[in-house]
C-alpha cells in the first residue's frame, strides 16, 4: 500500500496572497511544511500539488529547489488536482495537507496514518480527519486528512457543488450514508487556537512562535507550542479575533 502526503499550494489567497511563500526565520512557508512532513515514518512519498497558473511556477522553482515532487492541475477544481495528483504517484492513501500550516505537526499524521492502518478501521474506514467536520480537538493548523484512493475517485466522480470542487472533501463527509468515516481526537481539547496561515495577525503569531522556538528544534511539536503559548498567553491574542472563512466563501 503506497501512502501518499499531498500538499496542496497556490500563489492566490484572497487574504493574504502569496503566502506559501512569504519566509520565516529564512525559509518559505512551504518549505517549512514540507520539511517538517518528511520526518513522517509511515508515508512513502511526498508530492506538492499546485495549479496550471502562470503565478505558481515560483511554487514549483520552490520544489525542484528543496528537492519534493510536485504536480501542476486544475487551479479551482481541487478535487481534480488531488485525484490527478493521486493517480499519477499510484496513492492507495491519500494524506491531505494544505501549505498554509507551518506548524503542522509529523507525529499528528504518522500517529493518524498508524490508527487507519489498523485492520479493523482500515478495513471499514473511507476517510478519518482530524478536524472539526467530524472532531474538533485540534487547533486549527494540524489539520489531517486520510482518504482512500477509491473513495477519491468516486468523490471525484459524483461531486457536482464548486465548493465541493475547490475543497476537496466536502462531498465525502457530507455524505456519511455513501462513506464510512472517523474521526481523529487530541486527548485535550485544543480548537480553541489558531495556528493556520490566513492573515497578517496569524503570520505574526507563527514568526514569535518560530522565533523561540526553531533554534532549539526545527520540527518543534503541538507540545512545545501549547507550552509556549501558556507560559505568554499574550500571544495568541494576536490573531483570536480572526474568523475562520466558510467553505462558501
Amino acid at each position: 500500500m503506497k501512502k501518499v502526503v499531498i500538499i496542496q499550494a497556490r500563489m492566490g489567497s484572497t487574504r493574504l496572497p502569496g503566502k506559501v511563500m512569504l519566509e520565516i526565520k529564512g525559509k518559505t512557508v512551504l518549505t517549512h511544511v514540507v520539511e517538517r512532513v518528511k520526518y513522517c515514518k509511515n508515508i512513502d512519498d511526498i508530492v506538492v500539488a499546485t495549479s496550471l497558473n502562470k503565478n505558481d511556477d515560483l511554487i514549483v522553482k520552490e520544489c525542484v529547489s528543496i528537492g519534493v515532487n510536485h504536480f501542476r492541475g486544475s487551479e479551482q477544481d481541487v478535487l481534480s488536482r488531488y485525484y490527478h495528483a493521486a493517480r499519477k504517484n499510484n496513492a492507495d492513501l491519500v494524506i491531505r495537507i494544505t501549505a498554509d500550516c507551518p506548524l503542522i505537526d509529523y507525529t499528528i499524521i504518522d500517529n493518524m496514518i498508524e490508527k487507519f492502518l489498523e485492520k479493523d478501521i482500515h478495513n471499514n474506514v473511507d476517510y478519518m480527519s482530524n478536524f472539526d467536520v467530524i472532531e474538533n480537538t485540534f487547533p486549527r493548523g494540524m489539520d489531517v486528512e486520510i482518504i482512500k484512493a477509491n473513495a477519491l475517485e468516486k468523490t471525484y466522480q459524483k461531486a457536482k457543488e464548486h465548493y465541493e470542487r475547490e475543497h476537496v472533501t466536502p462531498y465525502i463527509y457530507n455524505n456519511p450514508d455513501k462513506f464510512n468515516l472517523l474521526g481523529y481526537s487530541n486527548n485535550v481539547d485544543l480548537s480553541k487556537y489558531r495556528f493556520t496561515l490566513d492573515t497578517r495577525e496569524d503570520l505574526q503569531l507563527i514568526k514569535i512562535i518560530y522565533d523561540n522556538l526553531y533554534e532549539g528544534n526545527h520540527v518543534f511539536g503541538i507540545n512545545d507550542i501549547i507550552e509556549f503559548v501558556n507560559r505568554n498567553p499574550q500571544a495568541v491574542k494576536i490573531n483570536e479575533n480572526v474568523v475562520q472563512k466558510s467553505l462558501e466563501e
